[in-house]
């Protein structure tokens, strides 16, 4: 066996431990969400706009906020502690979910789980790359990615079988997801370490320029941007699904579906982007999603709408893990936390957008009207994509 196939083999072991922190989190978290929006737009009463809204600025929260915690733990030099101050916050707003009586408690308690998110997201994402050389950062991601997604199709298969156990009490299900929050924190805190030779950064927390960071990490930057607004959020796949004829009981297959399609297909990805061409594997992820929307627009039946969300999945496992590793290549090491908070910030306010029109859209023309917008913005973004491949920044630079 080659060195180089030992080195992909032998992934550290924080990178799995991180991993299943992910796992545990996601499937708190996923038992909630699969059901999340039938609670706000059916029990609450809120309109589609509203949720929109409500999802919408939850993510974008997360993703600015990342911008901060990014620069931070290249400041200090200490990711760990950033990361468990996230995740932690993220286990104590749990509560606040079965609490809920209005639309505003549960945005107040998906903002501030959000918040978490957001500080925790690009220290973790940077231990990653710390933990790893680059030939195995793309395989390390998938790993990660693959294993969050374990955690986030267990969560709502749990959630089905809850709630027949427990006779459709929503409510008693969201205290339930409070225990699986506490385990990730606990992994996190007694399996995972500070990289042993990381240094601290000597820049200012918010002080970036756009010369800080190279030009071909810009334009990923936008390029993934621009395609964040295709894919909204998930909670208007979960809307489509009772649209189309499933029992509130079984709406969390939504979720299912999707995840076992990211979790079957990020890994994989993740291996290939390490041996062949990154850009080819996000330009399929991208004719992905457009089939996916296509089919989400005219879906009418429960069979239709599962088709079209596991497709939904398959761009997701084909795109996410290398969007990433990709930052993890353009950017300078001192400044990796820094970069993965800018791409983070940069979609996030794409999904806000992309979640309010698409909760527009749905409330004033109707859902398939919604997915036929996004196939129509994926089209567009699979034009740009091309504009990411390292070679022609390489040519750029030596030109």
């Amino acid at each position: 066996m080659s060195e180089s196939v030992v080195r992909r083999a032998a992934l550290p072991a924080g990178v799995w431990a991180l991993g299943f922190v992910s796992l545990f989190m996601d499937i708190s978290s996923e038992l909630i969400h699969a059901l999340l929006p039938i609670f706000v737009v059916g029990t609450l009463g809120a309109s589609t706009i509203w949720l929109g809204l409500i999802e919408g600025v939850a993510e974008a929260t997360a993703s600015i906020v990342k911008v901060f915690s990014g620069a931070l733990s290249d400041r200090w030099g200490k990711r760990k502690s950033l990361a468990l101050l996230g995740y932690g916050m993220a286990a104590i707003t749990k509560p606040l979910f079965p609490l809920a009586g209005s639309t505003a408690t549960v945005f107040m308690a998906r903002f501030i789980d959000r918040v978490g998110k957001g500080i925790r997201g690009a220290p973790r994402d940077a231990l990653v790359a710390d933990y790893t050389t680059p030939e195995q950062r793309g395989a390390a991601y998938g790993l990660r990615q693959s294993l969050d997604t374990v955690g986030a199709f267990v969560g709502p298969l749990l959630a089905i079988g809850l709630l027949m156990v427990l006779a459709n009490n929503v409510r008693a299900l969201f205290w339930i997801a409070v225990i699986p929050a506490f385990i990730a924190v606990a992994i996190l805190w007694f399996a995972v370490k500070e990289p042993p030779n990381l240094q601290p950064s000597q820049r200012r927390i918010v002080d970036l320029r756009p010369r800080d960071l190279p030009k071909a990490f810009w334009v990923l930057a936008s390029v993934a941007a621009f395609f964040t607004l295709a894919r909204f959020s998930e909670a208007f796949l979960i809307l489509l699904g009772a649209n189309s004829g499933l029992p509130m009981a079984w709406t969390p297959m939504v979720l299912v579906v999707m995840n076992i399609a990211y979790m079957l297909s990020a890994y994989p990805a993740g291996i290939l982007a390490d041996r062949m061409s990154r850009t080819k594997l996000l330009m399929v992820g991208c004719t992905v999603l457009i089939v996916a929307n296509l089919i989400l627009a005219n879906a009418s039946t429960p069979a239709v709408a599962l088709a079209g969300v596991a497709l939904w999945g398959l761009h997701m496992g084909l795109t996410e893990g290398i969007f990433i590793a990709m930052v993890a290549d353009t950017a300078p090491d001192n400044l990796r936390g820094t970069a993965f908070g800018v791409f983070n910030m940069m979609r996030g306010v794409l999904l806000l957008f992309a979640s309010v029109i698409a909760g527009l859209i749905w409330d004033r023309v109707g859902p398939h009207a919604t997915f036929a917008t996004a196939a129509i913005l994926a089209a567009v973004s699979l034009v740009f994509m091309p504009l990411v491949d390292p070679a022609r920044h390489r040519a750029g630079a030596g030109a």
